[in-house]
């Protein structure tokens, strides 16, 4: 219908209340952020930057000129409180992190809760994010994974590492290039050196690099290069049972990823890796249970 919106149009306060915009930004590349991220940065009415100095320049590249107001994980909870109050007078504010996307490993979740307790719309913008980019790189299973964030410094971090060794999934953690060296042997201690793992860093930017292998390659790597920039680190999971425990059900996995959608081929890669099973034994058993009548 002429004059109508179209489905991928945003109505900034089409309601009496504005809408609350998880804007993602680049992790480097300036040219990783999307058309809609751009528009609505120019339409919302205030940008919530994690740090304005750094969104500052993402929007002078861009000649954008909204106003910013700082919310960053030592924002108290009245700029929260302030930011909910504007979006209640019918303004929309863009909240962005200095890079990737909002609310991962970033401020930003207390005020999104605050939102939707006040009956405002949340839109997601999707974009850059730094964990998916090492993953989907990595060479390692993507279709399970767990994202665990920064290891603590505090007394948690014995026990996190440790869980680590029991894992399944593929594990995804980020951490600071001075501690990666030392965050990396820790692991290997739990999960042995021969664990297969990738480590990226500088993800789009000029010095990207991915060092993919066993945890004590990728260790000796970084000890004869000090890594530079913000670190992902993503390591295979287990195909071991807990100690006193089963090994895997491999049929029920069979059936459970073949009901997911996967190929045939894509099954019994996933399971021949979860229960330690030779592939093409898997794969034969997939076709077999793909046969059965209904």
């Amino acid at each position: 219908m002429e004059g109508s919106p179209s489905e991928t149009d945003d109505i900034v306060n089409e309601n009496a209340t504005g809408v609350l915009y998880l804007i993602a930004t680049p992790i480097g590349n300036l040219e990783d952020i999307t058309a809609r991220a751009l528009r609505l940065l120019r339409e919302v009415d205030v940008i919530a930057a994690e740090d304005t100095r750094v969104t500052r320049k993402l929007l002078a590249h861009f000649d954008i000129h909204t106003p910013l107001t700082a919310y960053h994980a030592h924002s108290d909870t009245r700029r929260g409180d302030r930011l909910v109050a504007t979006l209640l007078e019918g303004k929309s504010i863009a909240l962005v992190s200095d890079a990737g996307t909002p609310c991962i490993s970033d401020p930003g979740a207390e005020l999104v809760e605050a939102a939707i307790e006040a009956g405002i719309r949340v839109e997601p913008i999707p974009g850059a994010n730094a964990l998916l980019a090492a993953l989907i790189a990595s060479g390692l299973p993507a279709g399970r994974f767990i994202f665990d964030g920064f290891l603590p410094r505090s007394n948690d971090r014995r026990e996190r590492i440790t869980e680590a060794a029991y894992e399944t999934r593929t594990l995804i953690l980020y951490e600071a290039p001075i501690r990666l060296v030392e965050t990396l042997t820790e692991l290997a201690k739990v999960c042995g050196e021969n664990r297969r793992a990738a480590v990226a860093r500088e993800i789009t930017k000029k010095f990207e690099e991915f060092v993919r292998g066993t945890l004590s390659e990728i260790i000796a790597h970084f000890k004869a290069t000090p890594p530079r920039g913000e670190c992902v680190i993503i390591i295979e999971g287990t195909k071991e049972p807990r100690p006193g425990e089963a090994p895997p059900d491999s049929e029920a996995l069979l059936r459970d990823a073949l009901q997911r959608g996967l190929s045939p081929s894509a099954a019994a890669r996933e399971v021949a890796r979860a229960a330690g099973l030779p592939r093409n034994a898997v794969y034969a058993r997939a076709l077999s249970i793909l046969a059965e009548p209904e």
